[in-house]
């Protein structure tokens, strides 16, 4: 047991306590033994309890008493868990006895005597002697302690930290600006930082270190320079990386993939993640912060930075002064200790706020002796200030001054005195809470709720006040990030993470009881092992993985966490029916994530559980023995998609908290009692099936129902039992979605007992979400404008296609009489209404103001709705009018929009009669299928000039961007798709200056057949890194002379009239001789292409990483000078069959790695296979002039896959096959009938051989 190994052993004793109440003691009433034994714990236990004050002041010293701490931890756990088998055995016998009562007198008469008094207790006789002697044991250890207790010369005491324990403290509230007083003594080294990241005078890869002692800040200076506004202007994708002792490119780099692409595929191969990588980050600038390295391997860090290139920074984070050299910093910030007067100002700050002592001089003296002991390290101030900012007795503040935590010797953790003594002086609650948080590995990232829901199963959320768990458990949470134990994610606001010492401090605290499972290594832990994780890193969950768990016998926590979250997982069916019923002390399980499609019936051996996790599984039943889980509190079944029912005897479930079925669609209805479950406070939905709606009363009983709720088919109801679900008396619900079912032709559905329903589901006036889908009803309730609801600030309907009332939408929503009209509201979504067709915004009274509030509007599939949107919106920032080919849409009033998307309306105009102002905040504009537009061109270009993404879409009759007042000025994401009238993308070739348009970063044009030239000044954009042309027929050329000069990724498809990439002019004064940068390259369907530069005297292939070319009927040469890019590793051609060669020979240097031939001409490959030293590939398929290959050899150590197909005329594999070592897939097929075996066999290592239609290599394997 650690130092402080207690863990708040005060806190877990109370409940412990707590539960050997008169009730238990009558329970067992009938054995006598077990009655007097119990009796004992309950005379013993306060005795014990009572000097635990003294006990946590003196094991600092005193080993003997550190060990009795360690026992007397052990034994609560074992008396926890006895009292609670005994707690299931009443309930279980109290539910039986309920349902005997409530069955027929013809079935009570069969149950016993003794099962029908007054206690309804044979308990007596289910205690076996194993029950009978472990309680024996129990007790004898109980003695033991007592005895020892007396010994160690342990007395009651008040505890040093009285103050600080008995008083509740007042804490301040957080926010995301917190963390700004953070920035004192760091401002220079900030400044720096951003000013070498935003230059641009890096040709590779640029790294920054940061290099400091453990708690110096080194993360917090990241995280400023990370969210900082200018970084985020500065770069296409940010991504934060937390290494820590876990240097493993191939996870890093699936990390850093997916924090650019949610939706990239799981892979274990490095090379094609960082190919995959490379690709994703073609023209792209990337910040990438790698916090945390301990790695001082040089190698591992070329690997992983590999597929990184110009425009990639990177930060680095490290105590170590090696890793910094490792990793070729440009610059390395080492940190020193704040300065003295920087250290107090952090602790005034936090404590005070302010930046001194002035307002409060009686503390002066004792707070700079503090920060002195905080010996300059922020966190370590940070965390003292926590621990003092509300307390105002000076006395306390010496005995933090004097405590003898600062004088113990120093952790091999690196562990500082002030993190150890702010923990000391937690209330014991939250002492408990963070030591339990050690079971999650370092850098992992939680919610407040997933925390809260693990505290409450574990137990931790006990409260004599009549506070419910979730509100004292968001009270402990928030207690913790008060207090810096805890801390927002820079990644993700609504998420939550430890510093790495915090984490540290958990692992010391929490002892032996918590454990985690990392990595490859196998691990042993202590049979006291309580409360264990393990990480899901690999597709497949061996039994191998689960071992250590066999020893760890009374284990309460049993918790997967996935390393890449929505990934596909698989676990060994041996953990299901064979390790997990031997758990049966578990209070948590989850196995969220893997393929489960059957679960074993195991539950009926884990009568403790509380907390049941199967999300994103595939189960389709649950077993009725679930039903028995009595105590179970929590069952998350988040996407399960296909569960199709819960159990018949979930009533049952008495003591059931949180009920998730987010996402599992398949759900057909609930059964009956859930009238049962009074203490369900999370419902996500209520499903309805056919023919059971008068289930929907059942809700009536569930009184404490909070926070989002759902109620789904509710065509299978009628109006009066809607009345008596009694939503409006639910308190706690602040977000109602109401769904009927799709199908609104259905001749069951009637209109007006849907619109009766409708009148019955009035929900609570505090409501702040409402949703309306598929409502079958002509006209909706009054509640809806009731102006009671004026806390609501998000209101959908969606798909109400019978409301002929809404024809004309005003006083149904604003109400009558109202001035101030959902004054709340910030989010307002209309979505198929087929049937509106006017907004009337009552805007003729000036004292009513609509809408103060609204942030987004968005208006979807509406083809009637004519006539003006409301024109005063003084907050809306996003607008979203989509298939509402009736409507107009002015812009002129909306002056704080940061988006605007507009598909398929009407007309687009400006009728402001003033001067017209910029749209400043503008970032997204979107144009889409507008039938008319009508703003005048120099209001266009105000309105308009400045967003960042600019794309027009489905304009038929646009000839000229300019001629609407559009250009490329100012915009550095350009998409031009289906305007097929277009012919130029500036009008004056004169007027649009290279330095006006530096911005332009991408250009996508798309299906735009009579654009007939590009302009010219595009080819001096220095920032122009990508380019995309489809379907552009009337273009001939790409660029005249030179490509643009930091062009790295190029995309052109459907283009029949190219015949060059670049067509190079004879008398050209504008030749450059400049490197072109293009590494990406794909050309499909160019039927006119002959060759990449009409003179092959520019060479634009010389950074090329990658070259795929698709259908081109006429490319006949591909390099020129016939030389071979030494930078190219993926050639990939098809359909080609005029290409006959690609070089005459490689280049030592070359970087090749795959070559893919298909349907092409190619006669034979180019000399110097031997020299290519990165060969992974080669498919040649469909190649008919393909005879041989050169004998010079393939001799490549990573050369992997051949395959030969459908060519022919290839008559002979390379003799030197045997030597190819590295080989590992060889297909032969459909070639030369003469083909034969190699004189000198296949390689050895081969693991898969393909052979077909290759009689002579056929019957040589037989012979």
């Amino acid at each position: 047991m650690s130092v402080f190994g207690e863990a708040a052993l005060s806190a877990f004793l109370e409940p412990v306590s707590a539960k050997l109440l008169d009730s238990v003691l009558n329970f067992v009433a009938d054995h006598r033994q077990v009655h007097q034994q119990l009796k004992l714990w309950q005379s013993i236990l306060p005795e014990i309890k009572a000097v635990l004050n003294h006990a946590e002041e003196k094991q600092i010293k005193d080993e003997g008493v550190k060990n009795w701490l360690g026992d007397l931890q052990d034994l609560a756990y074992d008396v926890d868990d006895i009292l609670d088998e005994f707690a299931y055995q009443e309930l279980r016998l109290k539910l039986q006895k309920t349902q005997a009562q409530a069955s027929s007198s013809k079935v009570r008469k069969l149950i016993p005597t003794c099962c029908t008094g007054g206690h309804f207790f044979p308990f007596s006789l289910m205690l076996n002697a194993k029950m009978i002697s472990k309680i024996q044991a129990i007790t004898d250890r109980l003695n033991s302690l007592n005895t020892r207790r007396s010994s160690l010369g342990l007395s009651e005491i008040m505890s040093q930290g009285a103050t600080f324990k008995g008083k509740k403290p007042r804490l301040q509230p957080t926010s995301l600006m917190d963390g700004a007083v953070e920035y004192v003594g760091r401002a220079n080294e900030k400044q720096e930082m951003l000013e070498l990241l935003k230059s641009n005078n890096s040709d590779g890869v640029c790294v920054l270190s940061i290099v400091g002692m453990g708690g110096m800040g080194k993360t917090t200076l990241a995280q400023l320079v990370y969210n900082d506004p200018s970084i985020k202007e500065s770069f296409d994708h940010n991504s934060w990386v937390c290494v820590s002792d876990d240097f493993d490119a191939v996870n890093l780099t699936k990390t850093i993939l997916r924090s650019l692409d949610a939706d990239s595929q799981d892979e274990n191969d490095l090379n094609l993640l960082q190919v995959k990588l490379k690709e994703k980050l073609s023209g792209k600038r990337l910040l990438l912060v790698l916090d945390d390295i301990w790695n001082e391997s040089y190698s591992d860090w070329t690997i992983l930075r590999a597929p990184f290139g110009a425009g990639t920074k990177i930060i680095v984070t490290t105590r170590l002064q090696k890793v910094s050299s490792n990793v070729d910093s440009v610059k390395a910030f080492y940190l020193d200790k704040l300065l003295h007067h920087d250290c107090l100002s952090i602790f005034a700050q936090h404590a005070f706020k302010a930046r001194n002592f002035d307002g409060h001089l009686q503390f002066k003296e004792i707070g700079e002796n503090i920060v002195r002991r905080c010996n300059g390290l922020p966190l370590a101030a940070k965390a003292i200030e926590s621990l003092l900012r509300t307390v105002m007795d000076h006395s306390e503040w010496e005995k933090v001054y004097e405590s003898e935590i600062w004088e113990l010797p120093e952790d091999p953790r690196g562990l500082i005195p002030a993190l150890r003594l702010s923990y000391h002086y937690l209330p014991p609650h939250l002492k408990q809470g963070f030591a339990y948080c050690s079971i999650f590995p370092k850098y992992y990232e939680y919610e407040e709720e997933e925390i809260i829901l693990l505290w409450r199963a574990e137990g931790f959320l006990q409260s004599k006040a009549k506070i419910q768990g979730k509100g004292l458990g968001n009270q402990y949470f928030q207690d913790l990030v008060s207090r810096s134990f805890f801390q927002i994610s820079s990644k993700d606001k609504s998420r939550f993470v430890m510093h790495d010492l915090m984490n540290d401090l958990a692992q010391l605290v929490a002892g032996e009881i918590c454990c985690r499972l990392e990595g490859e290594k196998q691990q042993k832990f202590s049979h006291r092992s309580r409360h264990s994780t393990y990480v899901i890193d690999d597709w497949y969950q061996s039994v191998k993985k689960f071992e250590a768990f066999y020893q760890m016998t009374s284990l309460r926590t049993f918790l997967g966490l996935m390393a890449l979250r929505y990934q596909v997982f698989y676990l060994t069916k041996v953990v299901l029916e064979d390790l997990l019923p031997r758990l049966s002390y578990l209070r948590v399980l989850s196995l969220g994530g893997y393929e489960i499609y059957n679960l074993p019936d195991f539950f009926k051996n884990l009568k403790h559980l509380r907390y049941l996790n199967f999300s994103r599984t595939r189960i389709n039943r649950l077993p009725n023995s679930l039903c028995s889980l009595y105590h179970l509190e929590t069952l998350i079944l988040r996407s399960c998609s296909k569960l199709k029912n819960l159990p018949s005897k979930i009533g049952n479930l008495v003591n059931l908290h949180f009920l998730d079925i987010r996402g599992a669609g398949s759900i057909e209805r609930m059964p009956s009692g859930f009238d049962q479950l009074t203490k369900l406070q999370t419902l996500s939905n209520f499903v309805i099936g056919e023919g059971d709606g008068r289930l929907i009363r059942e809700l009536k009983n569930l009184s404490n129902l909070r926070g989002n709720f759902c109620l789904s088919g509710l065509e299978n109801v009628d109006g009066q039992d809607a009345r008596e679900a009694k939503l409006n008396e639910k308190l706690g619900i602040d977000g109602l979605e109401l769904q009927w079912g799709t199908d609104l032709e259905n001749s069951t559905r009637k209109t007006e007992v849907e619109e009766r329903l409708l009148d019955f589901l009035h929900p609570l006036k505090k409501l702040e979400q409402l949703i309306i889908e598929n409502y079958g009803g002509v006209k909706f309730s009054s509640w809806i404008a009731d102006s009671s609801l004026k806390n609501l600030s998000y209101l959908k309907l969606r798909n109400c296609k019978n409301c002929k009332s809404v024809q004309k939408i005003g006083v149904e929503l604003f109400g009558e009489n109202q001035l101030n009209p959902f004054a709340s509201l910030e989010i307002l979504s209309f979505e198929s209404l087929p049937n509106w067709k006017e907004w009337d915004t009552c805007e003729g009274d000036e004292k009513v103001l609509k809408f103060p509030s609204l942030r987004e509007l968005s208006i979807k599939t509406c083809p009637q709705l004519l006539g003006r949107l409301p024109t005063h919106l003084p907050s809306l920032q996003k607008l979203e009018i989509h298939s509402c080919t009736s409507l107009v849409v002015s812009i002129s009033s909306f002056l704080s929009l940061c988006e605007l998307s507009i598909q398929g309306c009407a007309e687009l105009v400006d009728d402001c009669s003033s001067a017209a102002k910029e749209l400043s905040s503008l970032q997204t504009l979107s144009l889409s299928n507008i039938s008319k537009f009508n703003i005048p061109a120099d209001r266009t270009m105000l309105r308009f000039g400045n967003s960042e993404h600019f794309e027009i879409d489905g304009w038929e009759e646009l000839a000229s961007l300019s001629r609407y007042g559009f250009s490329l000025v100012g915009h550095r994401f350009i998409t031009v798709w289906g305007c097929p009238q277009l012919q130029s993308l500036e009008a004056e070739e004169a007027e649009l200056e290279p330095d006006k348009i530096s911005r332009v970063e991408s250009l996508r044009i798309a299906c735009c057949d009579r654009l007939n030239r590009l302009p010219q000044v595009l080819h001096e954009l220095t920032f122009l890194t990508v380019m995309e042309i489809d379907n552009c027929r009337s273009l001939v050329s790409f660029a005249e002379n030179n490509l643009p000069p930091n062009l790295e990724k190029l995309r052109i498809r459907n283009w029949e009239n190219l015949e060059y990439l670049v067509d190079e002019k004879e008398d050209s004064k504008s030749m450059s001789s400049t490197l072109c940068l293009l590494e990406d390259l794909y050309i499909y369907n160019c039927p006119s292409l002959m060759s990449l530069s009409s003179k092959g005297r520019k060479n634009i292939c010389n950074q090329l990483q990658l070259l795929e070319i698709y259908h081109c009927s006429k490319l006949s040469c591909l390099f020129s000078n016939t030389k071979f890019p030494i930078t190219l590793k993926h050639l990939r051609i098809h359909q080609c069959p005029m290409l006959e060669y690609i070089a005459e020979e490689f280049e030592e240097s070359a970087c090749l790695e795959s070559i893919l031939f298909f349907r092409s001409g190619i006669k034979s490959l180019p000399r110097g296979l031997d020299k290519l030293i990165h060969l992974q590939e080669i498919c040649l398929d469909w190649c008919s002039n393909l005879v041989s290959f050169e004998e010079s050899g393939l001799l490549s150590t990573g050369f992997r896959d051949f395959k030969v197909i459908d060519c022919g005329n290839f008559g002979a594999l390379p003799k030197c096959m045997a030597s190819i070592t590295s080989l590992r897939q060889l297909s032969v097929d459909n070639c030369s009938a003469d083909i034969s075996f190699p004189s000198e066999g296949f390689p050895a290592n081969l693991t898969s051989l393909a052979i077909s239609n290759a009689p002579k290599i056929y019957w040589s394997l037989v012979e």
